[in-house]
């Protein structure tokens, strides 16, 4: 099962949850104040008798319009009478009207997730929620994101390139859904480049959009280890081939063979067709790159790709001779 079925399911889940707790609040309320309160039952018997009689009626009455209107009208007036009685009853005994009422979580969509067939903005929070358990990243956001960024640890000839990187994560995550386009951030340990990649991801999870997040190592120790179980496999694969954004942090530092070329392409090739968008970082400069997974692999990398270059000293040196200081 994909990340994109496994999210479906257990964000229904929640909403089913939610609806069912709630039908079981009512009726735990509706019991308590049956026991509790003096001819509240005997009120709900003769909502039942009524609707009841008026089914009946109406199936009688089916080819004489004029008496199932006059009927409707009473049943109506009738049942209206019967649920101001219940009402007097409840607020009489101490209980606000609305006491038996089913409650909601969201009173926008009902508890259904969805107004008018667009997501409520209460899935949105649970789907963004789910998605940051799932991106591999969730701790990473909490500190890397456009809240905390800061230029401070470049240098005046390097902050251009910075800003200029900034600008174009930005016009990438306005862009996303309607601008297919791969970014690869190059430079040195310490540049900012996971950074950048975090702020991206948490954007795009906070409008709803599904992100993966692995080091290059990561991934294809997942492969590897996934090879022998073709279920597992598959899954993993299809996790990869379709969530909205997949990030592969630090390419070119797991280890250089035909197992890696053959599956890096496969992935690239894959998403390529699907309009799957990617962000590659590497501490690897461009022509060692492409030595390292050939001219074929490399050009599916490259096509649609946009290169952000990074330089400055390790921004983790700084932050630690900061604090030493």
């Amino acid at each position: 099962m994909s990340i994109l079925d496994k999210k479906y399911n257990e964000i229904k889940k929640i909403y089913d949850d939610r609806r069912l707790n709630h039908v079981k609040e009512q009726m735990r309320r509706k019991l308590e104040v049956e026991t509790k309160v003096p001819g509240f039952k005997e009120l709900e018997n003769k909502v039942i008798d009524l609707s009841m009689e008026y089914g009946k009626a109406k199936i009688k009455c089916k080819n004489n319009p004029e008496l199932a209107s006059d009927m409707t009208k009473k049943y109506h007036e009738e049942m209206m009478g019967l649920r101001m009685d219940k009402k007097k009853l409840l607020e009489d005994a101490g209980y606000p009207y609305d006491y038996l009422e089913l409650n909601y979580d969201c009173t926008k969509c009902y508890d259904t997730g969805y107004v008018d067939n667009e997501k409520c903005s209460c899935y949105r929070q649970i789907e963004a929620r789910f998605l940051y358990d799932y991106s591999n990243i969730s701790d990473l956001l909490e500190r890397n994101n456009f809240e905390t960024m800061s230029d401070e640890y470049y240098s005046s000839t390097e902050v251009e390139a910075f800003e200029k990187a900034v600008m174009t994560c930005k016009n990438f995550i306005k862009n996303f859904n309607s601008d297919y386009r791969n970014l690869l951030f190059i430079g040195e340990v310490g540049v900012g480049k996971t950074f950048l990649s975090s702020c991206v991801a948490k954007e795009l999870i906070d409008k709803g959009c599904s992100v993966v997040f692995f080091s290059a190592t990561q991934l294809f120790q997942t492969i590897s280890n996934t090879l022998y179980d073709k279920e597992a496999l598959s899954d993993f694969l299809n996790t990869i081939y379709t969530v909205d954004l997949l990030i592969i942090d630090d390419l070119g530092t797991e280890m250089a063979n035909d197992f890696v070329r053959s599956y890096l392409l496969s992935i690239v090739s894959e998403r390529a067709l699907r309009r799957k968008s990617m962000i590659y970082s590497s501490n690897k400069s461009l022509n060692d790159l492409i030595e390292r997974y050939s001219d074929r692999v490399f050009s599916r990398m490259y096509e649609d790709c946009e290169i952000i270059e990074l330089a400055c000293e390790d921004i983790r040196i700084q932050k630690r001779r900061a604090l030493e200081d």
